[in-house]
């Protein structure tokens, strides 16, 4: 069973009394453990088409499947929770709490969540954590680390849920050149554990570090292919600290 399907999804908005498609009439697939970036330039269609698979909207037309659940007649209440449940976020700006550690930001949806104790909450915060290699930055507030520090505390966040998918929106864009090589290594060895990532990315040195490519143009599906010589990160740098996957 996919990950996710999207079968003939259409978007269109009223724009001045002119409709607008955004997405006109995507189908996609994306299997349990793939790594895929979707690329395009600005008013392609890619940033829509993240909203709809992160259950942030809802198409005009079409079905929305995540894991065998039929998203797309769900009401606010329950994309909501769904989102909660099985999807991760990581966002170009990390949107970290300034004032809140590590460990505290990464619990937070554990919190909205309200399951489990605050025992088990913290233990797996600081198991997403270490995963991404911050387990000796687990009291460090964001001011007290590197940009790519604070996006593996996000990456951590986006994990300690255990989601369906991880959705990265332009990850590395306030990244330099070699913290940006961290971070995707971090992604790339989460997902060699089997973890479903996709990226949305304009840049097409960052899309190829994922596995597959979906580019889009005018809101539809222009190339869809695997990654054949694939860019590898490696292990990340000394400074980063010990980490294990």
């Amino acid at each position: 069973m996919e990950t996710i399907r999207l079968t003939s999804i259409y978007k269109t908005f009223d724009l001045g009394g002119e409709t607008v498609k955004a997405l006109d009439g995507v189908s996609l697939d994306i299997s349990p453990g793939e790594f895929l970036a979707v690329m395009g330039a600005s008013g392609s269609g890619k940033s829509t088409l993240m909203n709809i698979m992160g259950c942030l909207d809802q198409a005009s037309r079409g079905e929305y499947y995540l894991e065998g659940i039929r998203v797309d007649t769900m009401n606010r209440n329950q994309l909501a929770d769904i989102r909660n449940r099985k999807i991760g976020f990581v966002f170009q700006g990390f949107n970290l709490l300034p004032r809140t550690s590590a460990l505290e930001n990464v619990e937070l949806p554990l919190l909205y969540s309200r399951t489990g104790s605050r025992k088990k909450s913290r233990d797996r915060a600081v198991a997403a954590l270490e995963m991404v290699g911050l387990a000796h930055r687990l009291d460090h507030h964001p001011n007290q680390l590197s940009g790519g520090q604070q996006q593996r505390v996000a990456i951590a966040r986006a994990l300690v849920n255990d989601p369906a998918i991880i959705l990265a929106d332009e990850p590395t864009g306030n990244l330099d050149s070699r913290t940006t090589v961290d971070v995707l290594s971090v992604f790339q060895a989460l997902n060699d554990k089997g973890i479903t990532l996709i990226l949305v990315t304009h840049e097409p040195d960052v899309a190829l570090y994922a596995r597959r490519i979906v580019t889009m143009k005018d809101g539809k599906i222009q190339s869809d292919r695997n990654v054949e010589n694939r860019t590898l990160a490696g292990s990340l740098g000394a400074d980063s600290g010990p980490w294990e996957v």
